[in-house]
Parts: structure tokens; sequence; C-alpha cells
């Protein structure tokens, strides 16, 4: 699946969003990592991450070669400063009309819009691929990005009040959202 769009952002500037390629793959290592340092909203922590830049240039062109799946970059002055994609939630015949939303931006560069285009675009995506459902799941806390999906017309759906354990031994509530495309 091909990707590219230019976005202007708040307060001037312009963003590139586009497919991840190979050549990206040192850079959205960095970002992914530095994102995942950045807050506890995301999956995981960074020191659990486990590709090597290898790694990382074959799935980024992995999702590039599919016609399902994506990765995405945001772009700003030749830096990587977001990622963001859909992927297949299963193979199964049942499970064909769903794909999983992720999304991570730098946090010197929230509030810009970045984060609204990318899920847009991912949405964009999603109906091109051929889904009718796009899922997240959100960590309740995260008051921005649930009010950033609620106006994209994600709904909530349900909620697992012990979705995440952090390293403090304290649990996060997940909420679950869905958006039909």
């Amino acid at each position: 699946m091909r990707y590219m769009e230019t976005v202007a952002l708040h307060g001037g500037g312009k963003c590139i969003i586009r497919n991840g390629t190979k050549e990206d793959a040192k850079a959205a290592l960095d970002n992914f990592i530095l994102t995942h340092r950045q807050t506890d909203y995301l999956l995981t922590y960074p020191d659990e991450n486990n590709f090597t830049e290898e790694d990382e240039a074959q799935f980024l062109n992995g999702k590039s070669e599919s016609e399902r799946e994506i990765e995405l970059v945001a772009e700003i002055d030749g830096k990587v400063v977001g990622l963001a994609g859909i992927e297949a939630v299963g193979g199964a015949y049942k499970l064909k009309h769903r794909a999983q939303f992720g999304i991570s931006i730098d946090k010197e560069y929230w509030g810009l819009g970045i984060g609204r285009a990318m899920t847009r675009a991912c949405i964009r995506c999603a109906k091109a691929a051929g889904y009718t459902q796009l899922e997240l799941d959100v960590v309740s806390r995260n008051l921005a990005a649930i009010s950033l999906y609620k106006s994209e017309g994600f709904k909530e759906y349900g909620r697992n009040p012990r979705g995440f354990l952090t390293r403090e031994g304290e649990y996060e509530e997940l909420i679950l959202m869905r958006l039909e495309l």
C-alpha cells in the first residue's frame, strides 16, 4: 500500500506523511524508542524492543509491499517525528474486516496537528484496503488522544480496567475504541 501527503502544521511549517521505507529503518527505530521513553501511554517500554535496524528495514519493506497494511512516517525537514500504521487483526475470514491502528509522535512535536493528520491518513488507508472496522486501545488517562479519536468518529465499546501493568505495579485502564468505515 502506498501513501504520500504533505500537510500544513499549526503555527506554520509542513509535514510529509508517507510510507516508511527500508531507508528509514534507523530513523524509525530511533523514533520508536524515543516515543516509548517519552510516555507511558504506549504498549511497551523502550528496553523491551528487540528490533535491530535490519529487522526494522524488513518490517517497513513488508508494510510497503502489503496491500492491506501500512506503516507511515511523519517527516519534518528530513527528520522522522512520528509513526502510525494499520495492521490486520487476523487473517481468518471472520476477522478480515478488522484492522488495528497505532500511533506515536515525538513529544517535541505534539500539538502541531500531526496526530490528527496521521490518524486521518490511517483511516483513508484502512478504507482503501477494504476494512470496515478500525480499532485501537487507549489509556484512559490519555485525554488528548481520546478527544482526537472521538472527534474522528471512534466510539468506545468497552474498557479493560487492568489493561496495562506498569513497572511500578499499578494498573492502567484501557478504553477500547472502534470506527466503522
